[in-house]
């Protein structure tokens, strides 16, 4: 519970809030989660274990699966995930593939979407995505609800397990999967999308990437960590990225924050982020995370900048159609730095269509986009020409 000076600060709506938000908190992940000993150095993309999750959309089942990826080091890992597949006969070569890539839902194990109630509901739209014949492929990421700490932000590791969610969904006989994909991801799911095109001709040749689509994608990760700070979900995010870095990386944490903020990004990193209609909800440990944890100019100094270069999109083609939206009022991932980046695509000589989503936020960017995203995502698997809106003004 907040404490009795938190309380006090609060006003009663957003105090009933933060409290729903701690009680609706995930239970750590059972069993499922964790591979038998030897099974979790298969193949890219195989399936240790699977089993039925109820609750799909009419005209759908669902599976949560348990596959192997290759991890942020090099090395295979287990990393779990959610296959929905229509449940009419498939088409001849088996059915397009939608991979989501959700956006952040924090560094804990417990965070995992797959291991939430409402997990169908996380989805923008998958009623749409069932009705259009895809199968969709969510995976958990590298280490959400699996064990070993979670790359946040690490676009390889992302990447990889988004495009082993896609083989792994072919190994789903029911689903009937076939190898075209399209990638389609939110916030930090953007980021995993955009680097998910730039790692799938190398890594996963035996798939067909036929597009990415990226709403509110975060680009430049030192300019939006450090413009963040000013809010509060944003100094949230900061704190995962620091509190997964220092593990998966070794960077010192304790060199960019004070003594008194790291036990503060402990305790932050053990809640998980939900977003609903007006924002993130995230449980009360992050109250006492103030604007000036983090020491100015720390992304700037050694280790972190060269690591904010590496994770950073962009620095590699993609070459398959790019579709891009942004809300214009969003306070976390700045519409000025997406709109830049997009500038960046076109002088590569990307194919991108780039929408804006007047008044929009951040949380609903990817329900406000959906319908328009889906329609380009269904253009792409049936060979439509792809639109490119990089000679216009924006």
């Amino acid at each position: 519970m907040p404490s009795r000076r938190v309380a006090r600060t609060l006003p009663p709506i957003a105090l009933a809030a933060l409290i729903a938000a701690r009680c609706a908190q995930p239970t750590a992940p059972g069993p499922f989660y964790r591979a038998p000993s030897g099974h979790g150095a298969g193949r890219p993309g195989h399936v240790i274990r699977s089993e039925p999750l109820a609750g799909a959309p009419p005209g759908s089942r669902a599976w949560k699966i348990l596959y192997v990826s290759t991890g942020f080091d090099g090395k295979p890992v287990e990393v779990s995930g959610v296959i929905v597949a229509p449940t009419l006969p498939p088409p001849a070569g088996g059915r397009p593939v939608v991979a989501w890539a959700h956006p952040t839902t924090g560094v804990s194990d417990r965070c995992a979407p797959s291991n939430w109630p409402t997990f169908f509901d996380t989805i923008p739209h998958l009623p749409a995505l069932v009705a259009l014949d895809c199968v969709v492929a969510a995976t958990d990421y590298e280490g959400l609800g699996t064990p070993g700490p979670h790359p946040y932000l690490v676009g390889r590791s992302e990447a990889l397990s988004v495009l082993d969610s896609v083989r792994a969904a072919r190994e789903i006989e029911k689903a009937a999967a076939g190898t075209r994909f399209v990638v389609w991801g939110h916030s930090q799911g953007g980021h995993a999308a955009l680097f998910t095109g730039q790692l799938a001709r190398d890594y996963a040749p035996d798939l067909t990437l036929m597009g990415v689509a990226a709403i509110a994608p975060a680009t430049e990760l030192a300019t939006l960590l450090r413009a963040d700070l000013v809010e509060r979900a944003g100094r949230i995010l900061g704190a995962y990225c620091l509190w997964s870095w220092s593990r998966v990386y070794g960077a010192p944490i304790d060199r960019i924050v004070e003594t008194s903020s790291v036990a503060v990004i402990d305790r932050v990193a053990a809640d998980c982020l939900e977003s609903d209609e007006e924002g993130y909800v995230a449980a009360f440990d992050s109250l006492t995370l103030r604007s000036d944890f983090v020491e100015s100019g720390a992304y700037e100094a050694e280790p972190w900048k060269s690591l904010m270069e590496e994770n950073r999109p962009g620095r590699s083609p993609i070459g398959a159609p790019i579709y891009i939206a942004q809300g214009t009022d969003d306070p976390i991932v700045r519409p000025a730095v997406t709109a830049d980046f997009v500038q960046g695509l076109c002088g590569r000589g990307e194919a991108v269509r780039f929408e804006k989503l007047e008044g929009v936020g951040h949380t609903k960017a990817a329900r406000v986009s959906a319908s328009s995203a889906i329609g380009w995502m269904a253009d792409r698997f049936e060979g439509r020409r792809a639109p490119n809106t990089c000679s216009r003004d924006w």
